[in-house]
């Protein structure tokens, strides 16, 4: 089944997105309950960040000199936008999908990418010294993201011989990428938490910058960030379910339901690590990045074509 009306699809996009941010949201609550040893109670969990929006929503928005308005607004928006086209071209279920075009992976690591112009500009525009610091931080990290992202989704494609995320899930019928993919995975979440500058990999919003690229922000515009990473962090979540832990595939349950499933175990477990791992120095990450996990990524493109031939 295919949406042939554009207003369904945008609906259902946008509920995927609006209901991951709120699992972000959530889950992150949660994860930060348990780490601190607090009692963990879903309730609460759930009020929080309904509380701390409507909060937000009520504040007003700070402003600095000679800001530029336009790009502000459309920091969130880009970063929006790249999520939804992202989370578009992945099917729900056997022939359910959005636009799960033929060249589905090469549209997400292109959406993905513009990940990039989204941050740079919520630092600029504000016309201050530590969100335009926070802006080149993330300019500089964006190329050790995106480049195991891109190797280890190529990889994923290679056993279905195709680069429809549709056919990549159909092809992981009798074996997980997972499993045949060991590799594909822990580097696809640790790109993916840099990508949507998560927990760790936090640089360009980090605390030593007094929040960097949001430093400035309040009120509903910060608010509408927040959003915007849960956002990011949703559509990593969705597409590495179907491109890694078999999409609509599993016993039982709708198809639909298994892909929901599989995306909120890995918001889960990129909840968990946002308090349990420390946020790793720019330039160590940078080393790490170009001499062990681009070569390991490479592996596991030699490894995935070898087992394909």
């Amino acid at each position: 089944m295919s949406w042939s009306s554009p207003l369904a699809a945008v609906t259902l996009v946008g509920a995927v997105l609006t209901a991951g941010a709120g699992a972000v949201a959530v889950l992150d609550h949660l994860a930060g309950a348990r780490t601190a040893g607090r009692p963990v109670r879903v309730g609460t969990a759930v009020r929080q960040p309904v509380a701390r929006a409507a909060l937000l929503l009520l504040t007003r928005r700070a402003t600095t000199p000679r800001t530029d308005a336009a790009a502000w607004a459309l920091a969130p928006a880009v970063l929006v936008g790249m999520a939804a086209a992202a989370v578009a071209a992945v099917p729900w279920d056997r022939g359910v999908a959005v636009a799960d075009v033929d060249d589905g992976i090469v549209l997400v690591g292109a959406a993905f990418a513009v990940v990039m112009v989204g941050v740079y500009l919520h630092g600029w525009s504000a016309n201050s010294p530590l969100p335009l610091h926070g802006g080149y931080r993330f300019v500089a990290l964006a190329l050790s993201y995106e480049m195991p992202l891109a190797l280890v989704l190529i990889a994923a494609a290679l056993p279905a011989e195709s680069l429809s995320i549709g056919a990549i899930v159909e092809s992981q019928a009798g074996m997980w990428n997972v499993v045949r993919q060991p590799l594909g995975l822990p580097l696809y979440l640790v790109a993916g938490a840099g990508l949507a500058f998560w927990g760790p990999l936090n640089v360009p919003d980090a605390g030593d910058l007094a929040g960097g690229t949001a430093a400035e922000v309040s009120g509903p515009a910060r608010l509408a960030w927040a959003v915007a990473q849960g956002a990011v962090l949703t559509a990593v979540a969705v597409v590495g379910a179907g491109v890694f832990l078999g999409g609509w595939h599993g016993p039982l349950l709708p198809g639909a339901a298994w892909t929901a499933l599989k995306a909120l175990a890995l918001l889960a477990v990129l909840a968990g690590a946002r308090h349990r791992l420390a946020r790793v120095r720019l330039e160590r990450f940078v080393v790490v990045a170009w001499t062990v996990l681009i070569p390991l990524a490479l592996v596991d493109v030699f490894v995935s074509g070898a087992l394909a031939l």
